[in-house]
């Protein structure tokens, strides 16, 4: 849980982001043909940064505009900087997403696809490869082992295994668990199980895929004992208040960018490719509505737990609402694909 003093820290650094080793910025001072966007760094900002840095050149040259990154595994601070205008677009999960929508002045205009042609990934819990650890184990909750969620506005490092595994079985990891470590990266998750240093942790599968494919170990030290449903792939971002004009240019490039059979084409695929996504396809708001129903749903449950009835009541509105809303908009898309 964020406390008041790190929130003060957090403001302090989103308002001047030379706190953060960031060069100091204002938004008058960049010029209307400058995008600052910001990248949510799942693995090591280095890393990242070596994945991105021949997409952004191509964003940077394809739009005719001045691209400037920001790396952050910090979700939050990616929410505050869009919020506070220190940023303008960006690469978000889903849940910190909905976060950037609801106060960070945001809206969704793209969306990931994956590679391997499965459209989703899941959430996953892992331990280390040598150990007997099962899940039936870890939900004996002796709080005999210790324990890493991701972010709290992580989809799959914290609101899926809250939602499809703990909440439904009335668990709250404080007190399952002997030690619960939140607010880790993926990547740091990875490496503390493979380590030893944790027994079980969240993670997700496009995380472990990577590590495998950019030449790490970890993944291969680790091994999964439960899954989540498929989730949405991730949303881009921008700012509602973004120059129109900007506007077109990122989304003319998003969209096209490594579609067709040229060798520009199939270079651009392979930069996605270390970053495992596909490409990009057209989304709005609207691609939030599953992991609001996740989220609703855990409300939810945690009113059936307290037995206020009115909260029951309501929270039961609220997510059938968004069922409903949910399953429209599959309906929908399901008739447009078959009309094509």
């Amino acid at each position: 849980m964020i406390t008041q003093r790190q929130m003060a820290a957090l403001g302090l650094c989103v308002l001047s982001l030379s706190a953060c080793g960031k060069p100091r910025t204002t938004l008058d001072s960049r010029p209307p043909t400058e995008v600052r966007f910001s990248v949510l760094s799942t693995e090591s900002t280095q890393a990242m940064s070596a994945y991105w840095r021949p997409i952004l050149a191509d964003m940077e040259a394809q739009t005719g505009l001045k691209i400037t990154p920001f790396y952050s595994n910090n979700y939050t601070l990616l929410v505050e900087a869009m919020r506070f205008k220190k940023t303008d677009a960006g690469w978000f999960s889903n849940q910190s997403g909905l976060e950037a929508v609801r106060r960070g002045g945001g809206e969704v205009f793209a969306r990931t696809f994956n590679p391997s042609g499965v459209d989703g990934y899941t959430s996953v819990l892992i331990v280390n490869a040598k150990s007997k650890i099962t899940l039936e184990k870890v939900l004996m909750c002796k709080k005999s082992l210790t324990f890493g969620l991701g972010d709290v506005l992580s989809t799959s490092g914290t609101l899926a295994p809250m939602t499809y595994l703990f909440a439904p079985k009335n668990i709250k990891p404080t007190a399952c668990f002997k030690q619960v470590r939140s607010g880790s990266s993926h990547q740091t998750n990875l490496v503390a199980v493979a380590n030893g240093q944790l027994d079980v942790a969240t993670n997700n599968s496009t995380s472990l895929m990577l590590n495998q494919q950019n030449g790490g170990h970890d993944a291969e030290r680790v091994k999964v004992i439960w899954r989540s449903p498929v989730l949405p792939e991730d949303p881009i971002i921008w700012r509602k208040d973004l120059d129109p004009d900007v506007k077109e240019k990122l989304r003319q490039f998003f969209l096209t960018y490594g579609q067709g059979d040229g060798p520009d084409a199939v270079r651009q695929r392979g930069y996605m490719a270390k970053v495992h996504v596909g490409g990009f396809k057209p989304a709005d708001d609207s691609h939030l509505l599953p992991v609001r129903e996740m989220e609703a749903t855990e409300h939810w449950i945690e009113a059936k737990d307290s037995g206020d009835k009115a909260k029951i009541a309501q929270t039961k509105s609220d997510l059938d609402a968004i069922r409903d809303q949910r399953v429209a908009l599959e309906a929908r898309t399901r008739a447009a694909a078959a009309a094509q």
